[in-house]
């Protein structure tokens, strides 16, 4: 049987307020959060962050250089802190990554290993990052993959729907969060 873990990436403040269309995206991530504690799966949550100064930044990668010249992700500002609606309850594993996938330059492989999990549902911001890049590498690492279609965002909803109807099927189960929740949720 597998042992699941909900992943929850990138949902912080800044990209919150940059993807949410008013599309009562963090209610609907807050209920399979919740789904998930009731089930006991545990709830890992990811988020970006880059030291102050940006050592770390290449000005070769694109999409973290534009974010931290834009002063986005730098660890220990506000906008960079999960999003209060969804938050964290104390002795919630937060795992910081330096890139897009929430395995790069993190130790979410340890933290996973260690607690035995070995499929991953995944839900976040943004469809065509995160998610994209999670799904990809976790898929080469051998999880067990479900992308939450409607827990994940883009800021391109034609990208969010090529990306959920199209190509995530070929290596992972898609589904919605109510479809999930009543899978997983006791009755």
């Amino acid at each position: 049987m597998a042992h699941s873990a909900l992943l929850v990436m990138d949902v912080q403040r800044d990209i919150v307020d940059i993807a949410d269309d008013g599309s009562e995206y963090v209610p609907r991530l807050r209920r399979a959060i919740d789904g998930a504690r009731a089930a006991g799966i545990p709830v890992i949550y990811v988020v970006i962050g880059l030291r102050p100064g940006h050592p770390e930044v290449s000005t070769r990668n694109r999409v973290i250089s534009a974010a931290a010249r834009a002063g986005l992700f730098t660890e220990g500002e506000p906008g960079t802190g999960i999003h209060p609606g969804i938050a964290p309850r104390q002795g919630d594993v937060v795992v910081t990554k330096r890139r897009g996938s929430a395995f790069s330059g993190s130790d979410l492989d340890m933290v996973l290993r260690a607690r035995g999990v070995d499929s991953l549902v995944l839900a976040g911001i943004a469809t065509s990052g995160v998610v994209l890049y999670t799904l990809c590498q976790a898929g080469d690492l051998d999880f067990a993959l479900t992308v939450l279609s409607d827990a994940c965002l883009d800021t391109d909803p034609e990208v969010h729907r090529m990306l959920t109807e199209r190509l995530f099927p070929q290596w992972a189960d898609v589904v919605t969060v109510d479809d999930w929740l009543n899978a997983v949720t006791p009755r």
